[in-house]
């Protein structure tokens, strides 16, 4: 089936002025053509799709930093209880409502940074195999930590066993066997945790959590399995020693110097700077019952504007990617990163660039890019986004198409063709 969209204006993706009186050609899932409504034409035996006036057609957005085992409550006694209370079959289950969340938002991708006993490898592979109606999912498994580090850390009594939660280890050859294993489940690609948030040392915000050797082993055998490696980071001299030892892609990074800022443009490492997760410390009392919030809360909160500004000027590629999932939910507030990107500094063409084109490349998806031979997923919204993102908070807003199907629609999914809903 061969459809012509047309609309007042077109995004595609890449950063170029918008198209005036747009139009997007779609077969079989896939771009066919985009430009003009003037130069496509009516091309013979295809159904023309009009937009209301006002529209605008844009990529299907990706957020490349979500958790979709997690709830997003801010409650950290009650993270700890789904923890325990659900098993992994249910946060599969729990994921999918999650996911599709996400789509009717108009996000057509998603990249799950860390999830217990292969979950969301699993949910990804049913929305494949077109069980289930889902965004398109790049999962990493479980995340790489050292024993007792960030994404092990003692939060339960001694007698409470999380069985494949995280993936502990510990020495180089532990690392590179742990990235075998996750490849083995089925990973896209590898997440490690080499340096993390210090707060006992004033003025010291940042530790390196895994050795340089660790790191290392971990992204040559990523690297050898034909997967990228993203970090768990916070910056300092450790997020510089995370790059330097072949990390693609670093998460967080709130303090970045001139030298790293250096090595990554150099090494084309990206960026994701999970803008709005910092930002929702502020919007939530202090955790444990404090009167103020932390210093290292308080000062990352200034850094990260500081290292996004560097990075803007320095040409890295930067990702849109919220961790929904802690202390976000999923689905809402997705829009609101790109918001934040703008804030500091980027224009709302380049916050959309961010959350389409960048994100697909880093994710190695077929999308993001409303270009011929890509996969036609793409959001019609009323009105302008580059006047305001702020309509893309609202999903009535928003018709959803994934691989030119219509999937979601004015905040509910829908069901256009049955049974072509496969990645």
């Amino acid at each position: 089936m061969r459809r012509l969209y047309q609309a007042d204006l077109v995004i595609d993706g890449s950063g170029s002025p918008p198209i005036e009186k747009g139009a997007l050609l779609v077969e079989n899932g896939l771009v066919v053509a985009l430009g003009s409504q003037a130069e496509l034409g009516t091309p013979e035996g295809c159904d023309v799709i009009a937009a209301p006036p006002g529209t605008t057609l844009i990529p299907g957005l990706i957020d490349s930093h979500v958790h979709l085992a997690y709830s997003g409550t801010a409650d950290i006694q009650a993270l700890r209880a789904e923890r325990l209370d659900l098993s992994y079959p249910a946060v599969a289950l729990r994921a999918l409502s999650y996911a599709q969340a996400s789509l009717v938002h108009g996000f057509t991708a998603l990249r799950d940074m860390h999830a217990p006993g292969g979950t969301i490898i699993d949910l990804r592979r049913a929305i494949e195999a077109g069980d289930v109606v889902g965004p398109h999912l790049r999962a990493c498994g479980r995340g790489l930590t050292v024993s007792g580090g960030h994404m092990d850390l003692p939060i339960h009594a001694d007698h409470a066993a999380m069985r494949e939660f995280a993936h502990p280890c510990d020495g180089a050859d532990a690392f590179r066997q742990g990235a075998r294993q996750e490849a083995r489940r089925g990973a896209d690609f590898i997440k490690i945790n080499s340096c993390v948030g210090s707060r006992k040392v004033p003025g010291v915000y940042w530790r390196l959590e895994m050795t340089p050797e660790e790191i290392r082993a971990a992204c040559e055998e990523a690297h050898t399995q034909g997967l990228k490696v993203a970090s768990h980071t916070s910056g300092g001299p450790p997020l510089t020693i995370t790059v330097e030892n072949g990390v693609d892609c670093v998460e967080h990074a709130h303090w970045i110097d001139d030298d790293c800022i250096a090595r990554m443009a150099e090494r084309g490492t990206y960026l994701v700077p999970t803008l709005l997760v910092n930002e929702r410390n502020f919007e939530l009392p202090p955790p444990n019952g404090a009167k103020t919030h932390s210093d290292w809360t308080l000062a990352s909160r200034e850094a990260k504007w500081v290292s996004l500004d560097k990075a803007r000027k320095a040409g890295i590629k930067v990702g849109a990617g919220t961790d929904a999932g802690f202390t976000l939910p999923h689905g809402t507030m997705h829009w609101r990163e790109l918001q934040l990107l703008v804030d500091g500094g980027y224009s709302p063409m380049e916050a959309i660039v961010a959350a389409t084109a960048v994100n697909a490349e880093l994710m190695e998806l077929n999308a993001g890019l409303l270009a011929k031979g890509r996969m036609a997923d793409f959001v019609l919204v009323a009105g302008n986004p580059l006047d305001s993102l702020k309509l893309l908070a609202d999903p009535n807003n928003l018709v959803v198409y994934k691989g030119g199907v219509k999937v979601a629609q004015a905040g509910a999914l829908v069901t256009e063709f049955p049974g072509e809903l496969a990645a």
